[in-house]
């Protein structure tokens, strides 16, 4: 019966959502509020809710309240390689670029900038011995004001001598990779990307106001920089940038192609 309970009150506020009563970026009831409307506990209603985060309907803001998400179609990232000017759509501007061609407005925060010990993933993605120190940067990005993505990229310790900047709490211009060849001769070769799909971690789950134990999956696009060291490739740094899987769509292009503007605007969103 409980499970049946928090279900009928999720479909309710579903329906509320659905038809306008709650508009986009409209606030939900309290959860007090909703407890005593629903004349239901704590965790069915918190149950109600979650179901809702799940279901892309719904985001948390922490100190804030429940909100109905933004049901816009999600910006398209292009992961191919710009024949005309090389950038790839995942990261900085080109990122920023794709965003402004379908009219949003993309923002990015503060860069959060550590040094620590490598983690076991990291060591293997950089190809640097364990507990080797790391130099980390994150920053979370968002469109018309709204969470979109939490990008945070490794670098090994040793490009620190070259390139300080990058132990720096601010934006590097033109970007973090043009920096480091102009100050240390070290130039990106090439990237490879691998895309995947698991649960959020609690630090996204807090960045995109999801509830914490929500089982949300997120989208994380891994890019791994290399360059040369003699006849090598070795990695330069790791980037993993993280989605909520309803708010971006990912392409990949093939010959000529119509301009990102010229490409008509989609919803992914299933029925």
């Amino acid at each position: 019966m409980a499970d049946f309970r928090y279900r009928q009150i999720a479909e309710e506020l579903r329906a509320r959502i659905e038809s306008g009563e709650i508009r986009p970026g409209g606030q939900l009831p309290t959860e007090l509020e909703l407890r005593n409307h629903y004349e239901a506990s704590r965790n069915t209603v918190r149950d109600a809710v979650k179901l809702l985060a799940t279901q892309g309907l719904v985001v948390t803001r922490r100190g804030q309240g429940m909100f109905v998400n933004q049901r816009t179609a999600p910006p398209r990232l292009t992961l191919t390689v710009d024949a005309k000017d090389g950038l790839v759509g995942v990261e900085g501007e080109a990122a920023f670029a794709m965003v402004r061609t379908h009219g949003r407005f993309p923002t990015v925060s503060v860069p959060r900038v550590e040094v620590h010990p490598a983690s076991p993933e990291d060591a293997e993605l950089l190809g640097v011995p364990a507990d080797d120190e790391v130099i980390t940067r994150r920053q979370g990005w968002y469109v018309d004001g709204m969470p979109w993505a939490l990008q945070t990229t490794v670098y090994p310790m040793e490009l620190a001598a070259d390139a300080p900047a990058l132990l720096t709490a601010s934006d590097i211009r033109p970007g973090t990779i043009a920096y480091i060849e102009q100050t240390s001769g070290i130039m990106e070769a090439g990237r490879r990307d691998l895309v995947a799909q698991r649960r959020a971690s609690a630090e996204e789950a807090l960045f995109f106001g999801l509830p914490d134990d929500a089982h949300v999956p997120v989208t994380a696009v891994i890019r791994t920089g290399y360059r040369a060291s003699g006849a090598d490739l070795v990695p330069l740094r790791v980037t993993m940038t993280s989605y909520i899987a309803d708010r971006v769509r990912f392409a990949v292009d093939s010959g000529v192609v119509p301009r990102e503007d010229e490409v008509p605007a989609m919803t992914t969103r299933a029925g």
